[in-house]
C-alpha cells in the first residue's frame, strides 16, 4: 500500500472536490489528510492518501485536467510514525494593513527561535491584512518570541498577538 501526496490547483468551479473523492474513492484511496481553499478565484487542494500507487493515481486524474484548466501532482511520500508534538502549539495572529514581507518577517522570527508553522492562512480584504498561523515553540519560549514579533510588528505597522492554541477536539 503507497501514501501519496496530491495536490490539485486551477481555476475553482463547483464538483473539484467531489471529482477528485470520487475517483481516488473508486481506486479505493483512504484519504487521511486534506487541505482545500480558494484563493482569489483559484481552487487549491493538497491531501495524503493511502492505497493504490502513484501510476494508477495519476491516470485517474487526468481526465480532469484533460481541459488544461486543473493541473494535480502525485509523489509518494513516507508514511508518518507516532508524532509527538515538537513543541507546545500557540496562534499567532496579525492584521493590519498590507505590506511587503509581512509573512517573511513573522516566520523568520518564529524559525529563528526554532518555532514550525503547522498551518497558515492569510487573506486580503481590501486595505485589511490579516496572517493566522498555528505553530509549535520550543518549551518556555514564548515570552521571548512575542517580544520579538511585537518588534516586528511595530516595524511593519501592524497588529500581533501570540496565545497559547486549544487542543484539538475529534
Amino acid at each position: 500500500m503507497s501514501e501519496l501526496a496530491i495536490t490539485v490547483i486551477g481555476p475553482d468551479r463547483p464538483g473539484i472536490v467531489a471529482d477528485v473523492a470520487e475517483l481516488l474513492a473508486g481506486l479505493g484511496a483512504n484519504l487521511t489528510d486534506s487541505t482545500m481553499t480558494r484563493l482569489r478565484g483559484h481552487f487549491a487542494m493538497t491531501l495524503v492518501c493511502s492505497g493504490p500507487g502513484v501510476a494508477e493515481v495519476e491516470a485517474a486524474l487526468a481526465p480532469l485536467s484533460a481541459d488544461g484548466q486543473l493541473v494535480s501532482t502525485v509523489r509518494e511520500v513516507r508514511p508518518d510514525g507516532p508524532q509527538t508534538p515538537a513543541g507546545e502549539p500557540y496562534v499567532v495572529s496579525v492584521h493590519g494593513a498590507d505590506r511587503l514581507g509581512i509573512v517573511a518577517a513573522v516566520t523568520r522570527v518564529l524559525a529563528e527561535a526554532g518555532g514550525n508553522v503547522t498551518d497558515l492562512t492569510t487573506r486580503l480584504a481590501g486595505p485589511l491584512y490579516v496572517l493566522v498561523a498555528e505553530v509549535e515553540l520550543p518549551a518556555g519560549s514564548a515570552a521571548e518570541v512575542s517580544a520579538r514579533l511585537t518588534e516586528v510588528a511595530t516595524a511593519l505597522e501592524v497588529g500581533v498577538t501570540l496565545r497559547p492554541a486549544g487542543s484539538d477536539l475529534l
